[in-house]
């Protein structure tokens, strides 16, 4: 029954090492069950891939749900600020030598002067509100997520022209391609006697861009900065000062120094305040996503509870002959417990494997699924993004895998237990 090498040194007679090769033999035997022994085969690989598809569903939608997040992070706050400061008392009309001020400070990348403000745009075919913000060409190269996007046209002499950058979305719902000319409307224009009056002007669309987020290729128009201020009726002085971080992270140790910086009271406003609903929504969301599709893992090891239940019944007679010829409680103890184990992390590891080739492939799957079924899976105006992001992150992947092993072993503790239990005598009653 046993090998010399299984035999544990200075042990009773019978006893083995702790998972001694005829161990495994058994529990492997017992995991191919015979044509009688069916249903528990059944329950086993009920269990197998209730684990698989859980394990599986949690690193895809953690994946989703992390990369959801570092998309949106990134186009945020690649076309927004991480720091943002507005003028309390006075208007911003030294806001060259403020930014120079600004700039020196230790974790800032660069600082952007810009005029802000909304207005109505239209064209022949249709209208809608955007929003306006007034910068120079040398500042919108700073900003790579716009520079690098641009899909017709070109920003050369776009601060001496009466040129517009619009975004994608914007010129396909106005009709628009570069060189054609769109209106803007504004309330506030010119004062008069009579008082004051709607600004309506033409410009020309010197260039498109797509970031590849609906709600800014929808809604923002870019403006030469001398236009805007003569637009909105500013003189020589911006509406707000963009600042842009090496590290957003390092906000905290950035602001007090950018207050003593400023040298004036201003607002300081930075990007977590900005967007704080919308990433603690998305943060609660993702936290209650995990806990629900734990509970899928969870069901699959409660399987593998009752399969063993059921496998040491059956098995009554087979524990009754094992102990006779002198297997220890213990060795019985852990063929039960390598034969649900093996469930568990066979399973484990196969979700974890087909989980990361979906995520690996998720947009091609999404791009086949919207074309079998004839639908949009991933609107871009209900999700924001134009594709669907999966970034599965090492810590949290490794995390799900641990505890689907760990809800696998403990699952199997209790039939084991049972199992090492039964004296021969017991065994064949229970048989």
């Amino acid at each position: 029954m046993t090998d010399a090498r299984d035999v544990a040194d200075g042990a009773a007679p019978g006893a083995t090492r702790p998972f001694a090769r005829f161990e495994w033999l058994i529990a492997g035997r017992y995991l191919r069950a015979r044509r009688r022994e069916g249903f528990i085969s059944v329950i086993a690989g009920f269990s197998f891939l209730g684990i698989t598809l859980g394990v599986a569903t949690l690193i895809i939608v953690m994946a989703v749900m992390n990369g959801f997040r570092t998309e949106l992070l990134s186009k945020i706050l690649g076309i927004n600020g991480h720091a943002v400061v507005q003028p309390i008392d006075g208007p911003l009309t030294d806001y060259l030598a403020l930014a120079d001020r600004l700039g020196k400070v230790d974790g800032v990348k660069y600082v952007i002067p810009q005029v802000e403000g909304q207005a109505l745009v239209s064209s022949p075919s249709a209208s809608g509100g955007v929003l306006v913000r007034g910068v120079r060409a040398q500042e919108l190269g700073k900003l790579p997520l716009v520079s690098r996007t641009i899909r017709e046209g070109t920003l050369e002499g776009f601060d001496d022209g009466e040129g517009l950058l619009i975004g994608r979305r914007l010129a396909d719902q106005l009709g628009v391609r570069a060189g054609d000319t769109i209106s803007l409307v504004t309330p506030r224009g010119a004062v008069t006697p009579m008082g004051v009056t709607p600004r309506i002007k033409g410009y020309r669309v010197a260039a498109i861009f797509e970031i590849g987020m609906s709600e800014y290729d929808a809604a923002i128009v870019f403006m030469p900065l001398g236009e805007a201020q003569a637009y909105f009726n500013r003189e020589d002085d911006v509406s707000s000062m963009e600042i842009y971080l090496d590290d957003p992270d390092a906000i905290d140790r950035v602001k007090p120094e950018l207050q003593a910086a400023a040298g004036r009271a201003v607002y300081l406003l930075d990007w977590r305040d900005r967007n704080k609903t919308f990433f603690s929504a998305l943060e609660v969301e993702r936290n209650v996503m995990f806990l629900i599709l734990t509970l899928i893992v969870l069901v699959a090891a409660l399987n593998i509870i009752s399969g063993l239940i059921m496998l040491v019944k059956d098995k009554g007679r087979d524990i009754a002959i094992l102990r006779t010829m002198g297997a220890t409680s213990g060795a019985v103890m852990r063929i039960f417990l390598i034969t649900g184990a093996s469930i568990g992390v066979v399973g484990t590891l196969a979700g974890f494997a087909l989980g990361m080739i979906v995520c690996v492939n998720i947009e091609a799957i999404r791009a086949f699924m919207a074309y079998l079924t004839g639908t949009e899976l991933f609107s871009p105006e209900v999700y924001f993004l134009s594709q669907l992001p999966a970034d599965p992150n090492l810590r949290e992947t490794a995390t799900v895998v641990l505890m689907a092993l760990a809800l696998s072993v403990l699952a199997t503790l209790y039939p084991s237990w049972r199992a090492a239990k039964l004296d021969p005598v017991e065994a064949l009653r229970y048989e």
